[in-house]
């Protein structure tokens, strides 16, 4: 006789059906019940990860405003300045300086005399200058001179552009006169789109107010800017959600806050926090995330365990469904020999719970190394975080001390130009000035590039395109390497195709790349000629920069355009990492070779041309 007969084998099957079907719905309730709970916790920890960044990006913002009055400050305390000559060549030409320096930043620096009347306005190209403008009327000219503090406007909207100033008054040291002020203009929008969407309101974005609620750069809606937000226009695009509007209070009164709410466009999650500008709030950022972003990392995470979990029950049904087919199988093989292959079977019996019984004990550990794997992902990404962080962090730090001293020392340097002792003394700090100028702009670069690093590798470097002519930016930046070349045996000529070749690109990237490629190519030529060729190629502009130095040493060409590839004492060899991550999103290409002649290099990069039609119009409106 068969050992199961028809009746109890269908009554084995159903049974083991059945427990399968039970496992599985004890094994989703349970799973729904930990997803929830997991949910929940994930939800938390993205809530405290965005709160560290809003703080984070605030005080990255207040650096930077610092950094502004610091150089506001500097200049206030020149010797020039001092002097009471608010519009001599020498005056013009340390402003003009200082707004070459923080033009990505500001867009215009200007100076006003004790009778509130313009007489220096640097301004970008084709801007108006206004000078001999009486600003006597101006609500922060009026404040600056009353309480002689460095004043924050409110901000209000000139040329279609809602901009904000910043002023700080020119004061005798001596005397204690009012000689005049100093000011700049910064586009409000455009200031805060450095570090964050301000655009796109189905994506993150950030909200920047005055100290009187109103909205300063908003990414919700271009129509809110210079809107108050407790205003009808503000409360109404809002539906007059007070959840939002008790948040926005508490932040407008000193305090970080955080809030999750609807007010008719989706769930939000926003985080606020004040900007200090030395030890008081001057502005005050919110950060806005749509929490079906949040939710969607959460689903990736909770969909990927809750595969590698199914797979593993599965693959155990599965191996169980097969053992099953296999002893039916085989029991109706054995029919009339069961008897005598009794022993056989129960030998076989005890194998297969042993095998059972390893394959337990393998599914435990399997568990045990997924929990600890998993563990051990969390703290490597928590610790790459932290590492970012703290180098973000310590760099906008490296980077606040850096000015003024630079600022000083060249106040201090352009003293001892104008003295006319030429004792020996003065010949030794004139030097040690030098040295000091020389070393600060050396940080005042690492820093830069410390901080361009972190953007490239967080994904956050902003492109900020237009269309210009690349002649014009290379024949300026070949002048600039002209003006720093003090080694008469070192000759840099150039050689361009054309006149006009227009790209589409952020000017001050490539100028930055084009500045890092001819430092490096002077810095290791000693003697000989530096040659750069511009050209146009298969509908892409291509810059070539030949030097005749020292070459590229075998051992760093592999990795020539990795961080800190680099042998010399000089550099920290971030410069050509960072230009080849500018060239390859522009979708350009960056590449370098050993000169034929066994002497020097050559430093490439390709740029693509603004299409064919396009440029017949730019053209036709330069032949005009």
């Amino acid at each position: 006789m068969n050992l199961l007969s028809g009746r109890i084998k269908e009554i084995v099957i159903i049974s083991i059906i059945l427990i399968v079907i039970l496992s599985y719905g004890l094994f989703f309730y349970l799973q729904r019940i930990t997803e929830s709970n997991i949910r929940g916790s994930l939800f938390e920890q993205e809530q405290m990860q965005q709160i560290r960044s809003t703080q984070a990006i605030s005080e990255h913002i207040g650096s930077d405003l610092s950094l502004v009055i610091n150089m506001l400050d500097g200049l206030a305390n020149s010797i020039y300045l001092q002097q009471g000559d608010l519009s001599n060549y020498e005056t013009k030409q340390l402003i003009e300086e200082k707004f070459t320096q923080f033009n990505t930043t500001i867009n215009r620096l200007f100076v006003l005399d004790k009778d509130d009347v313009v007489t220096i306005s640097l301004a970008p190209k084709r801007s108006d200058i206004f000078v001999g403008a009486d600003y006597s009327f101006r609500g922060w000219v009026k404040e600056t001179r009353k309480n002689l503090i460095p004043v924050f406007s409110d901000g209000f909207e000139r040329q279609n552009v809602y901009r904000i100033f910043i002023t700080y008054p020119i004061i005798n040291r001596t005397s204690g006169e009012y000689i005049g002020l100093l000011g700049t203009s910064i586009p409000a929008v455009e200031f805060f789109a450095h570090y964050g969407n301000v655009d796109n309101i189905n994506s993150q974005f950030l909200v920047a107010y005055n100290k009187n609620a109103t909205m300063l750069a908003v990414g919700a809606s271009k129509e809110l800017i210079g809107q108050n937000f407790f205003g009808s226009v503000a409360q109404k695009f809002i539906n007059h959600n007070e959840i939002l509007n008790n948040a926005t209070r508490r932040l407008l009164s000193g305090n970080s806050d955080y809030a999750v709410y609807d007010y008719g466009k989706g769930e939000r999650l926003t985080t606020g926090y004040p900007i200090f500008v030395n030890g008081e709030p001057k502005y005050f950022l919110q950060i806005v995330t749509p929490t079906s972003q949040i939710y969607s990392h959460i689903s990736d995470v909770l969909f990927t365990d809750r595969i590698k979990m199914f797979s593993l029950i599965a693959g155990t049904t599965a191996a169980i469904a097969i053992l099953i087919i296999f002893l039916i199988k085989w029991n109706s093989t054995l029919g009339n020999e069961v008897k005598r292959r009794t022993g056989e079977l129960n030998v076989s019996n005890q194998k297969l719970y042993s095998k059972t019984a390893e394959l337990k004990g393998t599914n435990e550990s399997l568990i045990e190394s997924n929990k600890k794997l998993e563990s051990a992902n969390k703290q490597l990404e928590s610790h790459d975080k932290m590492q970012k962080d703290f180098i973000n962090v310590a760099a906008h730090e490296l980077r606040t001390p850096i000015q003024p001293i630079l600022g000083l020392a060249q106040v201090l340097r352009s003293r001892r130009d104008k003295d006319n002792n030429n004792s020996k003394e003065m010949a030794e700090e004139v030097y040690l000035l030098d040295v000091m100028i020389r070393n600060a702009r050396r940080l005042q670069r690492l820093a830069e590039d410390i901080l361009d690093v972190t953007k490239i590798e967080s994904h956050s470097l902003i492109l900020r395109k237009e269309r210009f002519n690349l002649i014009d930016l290379m024949s300026e930046v070949i002048q600039d390497i002209r003006n720093q070349i003090n080694n008469g045996k070192v000759k840099l000529i150039h050689q361009f195709d054309k006149d006009f070749i227009f790209v589409e690109a952020d000017r001050s990237r490539i100028s930055q790349v084009v500045y890092n490629l001819l430092s490096n190519s002077l810095k290791f030529t000693e003697e000989g000629t530096i040659s750069v060729v511009v050209e146009e190629k298969d509908s892409h502009a291509t810059i070539s920069i030949k030097d005749a130095g020292t070459g590229i040493d075998s051992e760093i060409f592999p990795r020539l355009f990795s961080k800190f590839a680099s042998k010399s004492f000089e550099g920290t060899g971030l410069g050509l990492f960072i230009s080849k991550s500018i060239i390859e999103d522009h979708g350009g290409k960056i590449w370098a070779e050993n000169n034929v002649d066994g002497k020097g290099a050559t430093f490439s990069f390709s740029l693509p041309l603004i299409e064919e039609e396009e440029l017949k119009n730019i053209y036709r409106m330069f032949d005009r």
